[in-house]
C-alpha cells in the first residue's frame, strides 16, 4: 500500500538541514582542525561541493521512483538484487554509524555539566540516548513537522546570531599559516567531515511521502545544501578565529587534544557562560532531532530489503499494537550500542563516512545505468545537469576522497561488503526474481533477448502513483487494445487488409466490410494528420462498440497523395452511439502524439509493452467516468 502524501517543501529542508546540522557541525571541527589547521574552512567548502553529483544524481533518481527505502530502491533496480544487498547494508549500516555519531554527539555535551565524567560514563550516556530513543521508535511517538520545523528554523536563528556577534570577536592571527599540514591533509579531513553532509539524502528515504516530488525534492536538497554548506563555512570559520589552537584541537603522539563542543566553548569567548550554554542547547536540540531521524530512518532499511526477500522475513515484522517494524528497531538500536561502545570517535566518524561516499558513487553509477538503459518508464521530473559529467567528476572525487580515509575504515567496509556478498549468495540470491537496468542496458549492447520488461512494468506503476494518473476508459481499451509492430515498408491496401482482419477477429464484424469501410474512408479525405501519423476511423454497424488498433511500422506505410510515409496509426472502430467516446479518444491521442519527443520515443520503443506504455504514461487530461 502506497504511504500518504503529506511532506512539503518546508518539510523537506527542515528534515534535511535538522539531519544535517548537528555533531558534524557541533563536535567534528575540533577533531577536522587538528588535523588540517585553519584551513578546515576550506574542508567543509570541499566537502560540500563533492557532496552536488550526489544530489543530483539522487533527485533525478528520487522523481523518476519516489518509493520508500531510499537508496536501496535505486541500487537494487539499477544493478540487481547483488549490489542491492551491499547497497542496502551499506546504507544501514552508514546511518547506523551517523546516528551513533550523533548520540555521542548529545553525550559530549553532558561533559560540560560534568567536567570530570570518564571515557566509558561519556560513552554510557550515548547508550543510554540510544536505548530512550528505541523506546521513542518502538511506541510510535509522531513527530509533528511544525515542531520540526520550528526546531531547524530556531537552529538557523542560534547560528546566525552566533555567526553576527562572534565575526566581531575574531582574531584573524589565527588563521596562519592557512595549511600549515599541506594539501593531502586537507583532502583527508574533507573526507572526515563529509559525513556532515549525510543527513542531506535522507530525503530518498521518505520520497513517497512527499508532495509534487518532481519539484520539491530537489529544491529542496538543493535549498537545504545551500544554507546549511554557507552556515558551516561560517560557523567554523568564526569558531577558528575564536579559539587558539591548543584550545580547539591539535594531535598529540597520536591523539586528539582539544575540545569536542567548539561551538559552545567559542560562545563562551564573547558571550560567557550564557553563550557557552545556550549554543550547547541548540546542540542537544540537534542531536534529537537527528539521533532520532537516524534510527528510524536506520531502521527501515532492514524491513524494506525483508519485504524485498533480502534480508529475513521477521524484519518485516510490524507490532499488533504500535505499527512499528520492532525486531528492525531492536536490532538497529543493538548494533548502534556496540558501534558506541567498541569504535573510537574518529574511526566511528571515518567509517561513517566511507560508506557514505561508497553509496554516493553508486548513486552516480545508478543515473548512469538508468539512463543507458533506455527504459521508456525511466522518467525522472528531474534531470540531472551536465550528465554524464557532473556524474563522473563526482565518482573520481569520491574516489580519491576513499584514498584519504586511512587503512581502518577501508578494512572494515571492505570486510563488509565480502560479508554482504556472502550473505547474498548463501541466502538471497535463490529467492529472488528481478530485473535491474543493467541488464537493459546489456541486452541493449549485444541485442539478445535477456529480459521479460518486469522492471519495466514496475517502473510503470510507480509513475502511475508518482502523477497521480486516474485510470479512464481510454486507459482500458489502450491495455486491452492490439499493437501491431508491422514490417514495411507498406502499401496501403495491404495495411488495410491487416488491419481488417485483426479488427474482425477481435469485434466480431465481417473482415470485407471492415476493409471497404476503410478504403471508402480514405478515398473521401485523407486520415492522415500529419507527417507520419495517421488516424483512419470508421463506423461499425450496431451498439455499444468500439476499438481501438495501434500499429507502428518503422520504415512506414504509403497513403495515397501522401510524400511522407506514415509510421504511427491509431485506427478507430466505432458504432454510432458511441460518438461522444469517439470525440475524447481523438482528443486523447491529439494530446499524446503532441507529448516531447513522442515520434523519438515511439520508433525506439523495444517491444509491443513499451509502446503501450508510452500511451498509458502519456501526460492528458483523463476523464473519470
Amino acid at each position: 500500500m502506497a504511504l500518504e502524501r503529506k511532506l512539503g517543501l518546508m518539510d523537506i529542508f527542515s528534515v534535511a538541514s535538522g539531519a544535517m546540522i548537528s555533531s558534524g557541525l557541533f563536535i567534528l571541527p575540533g577533531l577536522a582542525f587538528a588535523h588540517s589547521g585553519p584551513a578546515v574552512v576550506l574542508a567543509y567548502i570541499i566537502a560540500s561541493l563533492l557532496v552536488v553529483p550526489a544530489v543530483f544524481s539522487k533527485s533525478e533518481l528520487t522523481t523518476a521512483m519516489p518509493k520508500a527505502g531510499g537508496m536501496y530502491f535505486f541500487i537494487d533496480r539499477s544493478f540487481g538484487p547483488a549490489v542491492g544487498t551491499l547497497g542496502g547494508l551499506s546504507s544501514w549500516f552508514s546511518l547506523s554509524f551517523k546516528s551513533a555519531f550523533a548520540l555521542l554527539g548529545m553525550s559530549a555535551f553532558a561533559m560540560l555539566l560534568f567536567p570530570g565524567m570518564t571515557e566509558i560514563q561519556f560513552k554510557l550516556v550515548a547508550v543510554g540516548f540510544c536505548v530512550l530513543f528505541m523506546m521513542i521508535n518502538l511506541y510510535s511517538v509522531k513527530h509533528a513537522g511544525r515542531l520540526q520545523n520550528i526546531m531547524v528554523l530556531g537552529l538557523i536563528g542560534l547560528l546566525v546570531v552566533y555567526i553576527f556577534f562572534g565575526f566581531h570577536n575574531v582574531n584573524v592571527h589565527r588563521y596562519a599559516p592557512y595549511i600549515p599540514y599541506g594539501f593531502g591533509s586537507l583532502l583527508a579531513t574533507a573526507g572526515l567531515v563529509f559525513i556532515s553532509y549525510g543527513g542531506l539524502t535522507k530525503i530518498a528515504s521518505l520520497a513517497e511521502e512527499i508532495k509534487d516530488p518532481g519539484r520539491n525534492i530537489p529544491l529542496g536538497m538543493l535549498l537545504s545544501l545551500v544554507i546549511v554548506s554557507i552556515l558551516y563555512a561560517l560557523v567554523v570559520a568564526v569558531t577558528v578565529g575564536l579559539l587558539p589552537a591548543e584550545q580547539l584541537g591539535v594531535m598529540k603522539d597520536g591523539q586528539f587534544s582539544g575540545s569536542l563542543t567548539p561551538i559552545s566553548t567559542g560562545a563562551s569567548v564573547f558571550m560567557g557562560t550564557p553563550g557557552l550554554i545556550i549554543m550547547a542547547i541548540a546542540a542537544v536540540l540537534a542531536f534529537v532531532s537527528t539521533a532520532n531521524a537516524g534510527i528510524m530512518a536506520a531502521s527501515r532499511g532492514p524491513l524494506a530489503m525483508s519485504r524485498d526477500g533480502l534480508l529475513p522475513g521477521f524484519f518485516s515484522d510490524v507490532h499488533c499494537k504500535y505499527g512499528t517494524p520492532y525486531k528492525s528497531i531492536i536490532f538497529t538500536s543493538s548494533f548502534m550500542i556496540c558501534v558506541i561502545l567498541f569504535l573510537g570517535l574518529e574511526n566511528l566518524v571515518k567509517v561513517a563516512s566511507t560508506f557514505k561516499i561508497v553509496l554516493f558513487v553508486l548513486a552516480n553509477l545508478s543515473v548512469i545505468v538508468m539512463r543507458e538503459s533506455k527504459i521508456p518508464n525511466y522518467k525522472p521530473k528531474f534531470k540531472s545537469p551536465l550528465y554524464p559529467w557532473i556524474q563522473i567528476v563526482g565518482i573520481l572525487g569520491y574516489g580519491l576522497l576513499l584514498s584519504k580515509m586511512g587503512p581502518v575504515p577501508l578494512i572494515i567496509a571492505g570486510s563488509f561488503f565480502l560479508a554482504g556478498l556472502v550473505w547474498y549468495w548463501l541466502y538471497s540470491h535463490i529467492r529472488i526474481n528481478r530485473e535491474s537496468a543493467l541488464i537493459y542496458l546489456i541486452q541493449r549492447l549485444t541485442s539478445k533477448k535477456l529480459t521479460e520488461n518486469i522492471l519495466g512494468t514496475e517502473l510503470r506503476e510507480i509513475l502511475r502513483e508518482r502523477d497521480d494518473l486516474i485510470e479512464d476508459r481510454f486507459d482500458r481499451m489502450i491495455q486491452d487494445c492490439n499493437i501491431l509492430d508491422l514490417n514495411g515498408p507498406l502499401i496501403c491496401n495491404d495495411f488495410y487488409k491487416t488491419v481488417a482482419k485483426t479488427v474482425a477477429n477481435k469485434m466480431h464484424v465481417v473482415e470485407e466490410d471492415v476493409y471497404n469501410s476503410m478504403v471508402e474512408r480514405e478515398k473521401e479525405s485523407s486520415t492522415v494528420i500529419s507527417p507520419g501519423l495517421a488516424i483512419p476511423h470508421i463506423i461499425i454497424e450496431g451498439h455499444n462498440l468500439f476499438e481501438i488498433l495501434v500499429v507502428r511500422c518503422k520504415e512506414g506505410i504509403r497513403f495515397p497523395g501522401q510524400v511522407n510515409p506514415v509510421k504511427i496509426v491509431f485506427a478507430l472502430f466505432g458504432s454510432r452511439d458511441e460518438r461522444n467516446f469517439h470525440l475524447k479518444a481523438l482528443a486523447a491521442i491529439a494530446q499524446i502524439v503532441q507529448e516531447l519527443n513522442f515520434e523519438e520515443r515511439w520508433l525506439c520503443a523495444q517491444n509491443v509493452t513499451q509502446l503501450r506504455d508510452i500511451i498509458l504514461l502519456a501526460q492528458r487530461r483523463r476523464h473519470c467516468v
